[in-house]
């Protein structure tokens, strides 16, 4: 539609003045009680919400396209936009309509983006909401993260060719927005991993945002810090990145950022390494199937009761540490309260009473907390002293930190105590928020407003005592407003300060100045109610905002014991044990278990495991057997309770000696990448190339099945030169878990040092086969595979096929080296477990006690006995 400017009403000219400085956001623009929305946006709007598409006049022949939404119900309507990827731009109006000169004065006061979300409703409690700015130069990385909804911040930077790196911090914080410079552009591996795995608005920025002294300026403006003072001094590409963060939140978010009061330098030495893929394959916080909660380790381990708890656990979960004295002393303040149940159960009680304190304030510092927010905030704030004495004996480290940084809060408590009503409106435009005896203005008014009739028959029986005119009354009507009526018999009697307004055919109206300044006062006593609340209302959010140091300290602290005390419980309700994470070289875990798949188990027992891993001579476990009997599980509970006792938990064992690793790289089952049109063998290759570039001797692998993509020679041959590789200190020498249907693999235990072979046991009777769960030393002689098709439901004809194809198979060709060596130890581990477990009679025959049985007892036992033998 072509626009004629000079032809548009003043409204519609100030709409694309303001739309001109915000072409890619789709701009609200307020107009009374709704936001409405022109032209293009319009268009778009009306089918992305589905709303009705009007039009309105706007001083040309065509009316412009419009839809709007109430403004009491933007937020949905934006949430849904912002799912969708759009940003949104809001316009107020400045000024009150009825009070302005021609147009009513417009500014936008926030532009709303995915990841720029303060509102509850949009935001999901246990997930921190991330935008992150990257810079790519000659120089190397820089990033910076910040969660503007927590008021959390953190940078860092890596050299130029580590790629890696930075895309393994990309996949930690999962951003739902990201900003960058034109250096990223031409590198392929990392703009695809944002479009195909991180599926996050991404858009690229003004060069001039990251200029260095513009990056300098804008950090020690809002710090009120230098970048050295931040400890970034010497981190140029971070401080860049940092720079055109705050600069593009400015930009955006117009007020609130003081909401951002620190920054981290995250050095990823910190941490394990945990790729994207590791994540997904061991289903930390969603499982691979439905992306959900539930079958994840999150879903085991989050018994906290608080939102910031929820986000913190997660960002242990992310960030497992590699500093055994870092990770002992959150074992430390863990086990004191596995020791503790009172203790711990008193906490957990008291930590129910608090709410989400991070958001709550960012909300009060933008303004936009409401009333019952407020109210949340004082109930948070009257657990806290309880909470904090609960803390005053604990011995270990952390507790004691955080006993000392919970701030009691009792100003801000006694403050919103005083200040709001106990069960106050949904919004402050409701009334009645602010509690009596806070303001005697207020008061006054309010009781005014309440008592007018009483008033007016106390000045009327007042006036009736001074002047002795008996039947003197008060009234009202709109020409007037109120008056005193004065019979015509008693006019002699009417003093001096009464104003005569209207002569009667019985008497005289008149007023005085006491009336004349009540009526105003009762005619405006409504807007000013309303006016003086939301003056105090917001002299209260200023109070309260400057004691955000305070409440950020006791933010922090309260996450911090939410989650110590989330993973005690856990600890003592599911037989956790305490593990002893050192420096060495050695991962030695008895009688581990699978922390989740236990828990979905229904209360049958789960087969425990022990597992012997270090870099010398157990250095890569080689695991056989048949499909469906464990080895994923087996491995993945592994890597599990590796990654559980370097984020500080217990562990599902009897016990478990870490030796710290820095990080656990994952080749487990098999997809397509349909996006980028790669197949299962090329997606496993892929995958495969980067673990062995990333790994080092520190690292724990857990390869699954390498090689099944392409044809058995070709495979088996990858497989063996991957564990070569592997082998081999100079290339990776990482300890591995290598799980495999080759069995000529299993020769390579007494080619290569390190290498040893397992297999999971099984027992065979007849055409049935029974899955022991149990890692026995030694390599499989068979993979039942027709078994196990058996087991899973395949028809009968097409078993008793594959048995005769196999048996053809198997007469035709000539049995290999590897083949005769299990054959001939087919007495060995497989064949040998089988009389290490007992059977059905053996096992009955153990339970029989012969010192009571009576002769008939004894007969009747032998016909059982005899009853289960099969074949």
């Amino acid at each position: 539609m072509n626009v004629d400017m000079q032809k548009l009403s003043p409204m519609m000219q100030q709409y694309f003045a303001v739309k001109e400085q915000h072409k890619d956001h789709i701009l609200f623009f307020r107009l009374g009680d709704f936001y409405e929305m022109f032209y293009d946006d319009a268009i778009l709007a009306s089918k992305e919400l589905e709303l009705t598409l009007t039009g309105r006049d706007c001083g040309q022949e065509e009316r412009a396209p419009m839809c709007g939404v109430p403004y009491h119900a933007c937020d949905a309507y934006i949430s849904r936009l912002i799912r969708k990827g759009y940003k949104v731009a809001i316009c107020e109006q400045m000024e009150n309509p009825a009070d302005a000169k021609g147009v009513v004065k417009r500014s936008v006061i926030r532009v709303v983006t995915p990841g720029t979300l303060i509102e509850s409703n949009m935001l999901s409690e246990d997930t921190n909401n991330f935008i992150a700015c990257i810079l790519c130069d000659a120089g190397g990385w820089g990033l910076a993260c910040a969660d503007i909804s927590t008021g959390q911040l953190f940078v860092s930077q890596f050299e130029a060719g580590a790629q890696g790196e930075l895309i393994n911090e990309l996949g930690r914080y999962s951003p739902s927005e990201i900003i960058f410079n034109d250096g990223l552009l031409d590198k392929k591996e990392v703009t695809s991993f944002i479009k195909e795995k991180l599926h996050c608005v991404a858009d690229l920025c003004d060069s001039e945002r990251f200029e260095p002294r513009e990056a300098e300026a804008l950090i020690e403006r809002h710090f009120s810090r230098e970048p050295k003072e931040l400890g970034l001094e010497g981190k140029e590409s971070a401080v860049r990145a940092l720079g055109a963060l705050l600069s593009y939140l400015y930009e955006t978010q117009q007020k609130g950022l003081e909401r951002i009061t620190d920054v981290g330098y995250v050095n990823p030495e910190q941490y394990m390494v945990l790729d994207l893929t590791a994540r997904r394959n061991l289903e930390l916080t969603q499982t691979m199937r439905t992306g959900e909660k539930r079958g994840t380790l999150l879903w085991v381990l989050d018994k906290t009761k608080t939102a910031m708890g929820k986000r913190l656990l997660r960002s242990y979960l992310d960030k497992p540490l590699v500093n055994p004295a870092a990770i002992n002393k959150r074992l430390n303040a863990v086990e004191e309260l596995v020791d503790d149940t009172i203790l711990r159960c008193d906490i957990a009680d008291a930590l129910s009473g608090i709410f989400d304190l991070e958001r709550l304030m960012t909300r009060v510092i933008y303004g936009n907390a409401t009333p019952r927010e407020f109210k949340s905030l004082e109930f948070t704030c009257r657990a806290l002293p309880g909470l904090r004495e609960r803390l005053a004996g604990c011995a270990s480290a952390y507790l004691k930190e955080v006993h000392d940084r919970i701030d009691p809060l009792e100003d801000v408590c006694g403050l919103l105590s005083r200040a709001v009503v106990d069960e106050p409106p949904i919004a402050l435009k409701d009334g009645g928020v602010i509690k009596e005896g806070f303001d005697e203005e207020l008061d006054g008014l309010r009781s005014l407003v309440h008592n007018t009739k009483q008033v007016l028959v106390e000045i009327e029986s007042r006036e009736k005592e001074r002047t002795g005119i008996r039947n003197l009354k008060i009234g009202y009507n709109r020409v007037f407003g109120y008056y005193i009526e004065v019979t015509r018999s008693n006019l002699s009697m009417v003093p001096d300060d009464y104003i005569r307004k209207q002569t009667l055919a019985n008497g005289e109206r008149y007023i005085t100045q006491e009336l004349k300044e009540l009526e105003e006062k009762i005619l405006t006593a409504g807007e000013r109610i309303t006016y003086l609340e939301a003056k105090l209302f917001d002299e209260v959010r200023e109070a309260v905002s400057a004691e955000l140091h305070r409440v950020q300290a006791t933010a922090s602290a309260v996450a911090r014991l939410d989650v110590y005390c989330a993973l005690a419980a856990v600890a003592q309700a599911n037989g956790y044990c305490r593990p002893d994470v050192n420096f060495s070289d050695e991962i030695c875990i008895r009688e581990g278990r699978h922390p989740v798949v236990e828990q979905l188990m229904n209360g049958a027992p789960f087969v425990a495991n022990d597992t012997a891993l270090n870099n010398t001579d157990k250095q890569i476990a080689i695991i056989t057997g048949p499909n469906m009997a464990g080895k994923s599980t087996y491995m993945r509970q592994t890597a599990l309770i590796v990654l559980m006792a370097q984020m500080g938990s217990f562990v599902p064992a009897a016990s478990a000696s870490i030796g710290v690793v820095d990080g656990i790289f994952t080749r487990v089952g098999a997809s397509d990448d349909l996006s980028s049109g790669q197949s299962t063998f090329m997606v496993e290759m892929t995958e495969v190339a980067q673990i062995m570039k990333e790994a080092t001797p520190k690292s724990l692998l857990i390869l699954d099945e390498i090689g099944r993509g392409t044809s058995t020679f070709d495979g088996m041959s990858i497989a063996r030169a991957v564990i070569e590789y592997i082998a081999d200190k100079r290339h990776v020498g990482a300890k591995t878990l290598f799980a495999t249907h080759y069995h000529e693999l299993t020769e390579l235990e007494s080619e290569l040092p390190g290498v040893k072979n397992y297999n999971i046991a099984c027992k065979k009777r007849g055409d049935e086969l029974t899955f022991l769960r149990r890692i026995v030393p030694g390599g499989a002689d068979d993979s039942y595979g027709i078994e196990v098709s058996k087991l899973a439901g395949v028809p009968d004809w097409i078993i008793r096929r594959a048995r005769q194809v196999l048996g053809q198979l198997e007469e035709g060709k000539e049995v290999s080296p590897a083949k005769k060596k299990h054959a001939a130890a087919a007495e060995g581990p497989q064949i040998s477990f089988e009389a290490v477990i007992p059977s059905e009679v053996e096992a009955a025959l153990r339970q029989v006690d012969v010192n009571t049985l009576t002769p008939i007892e004894a007969l009747n036992k032998l016909y059982e006995l005899k009853s289960l033998l099969k074949d």
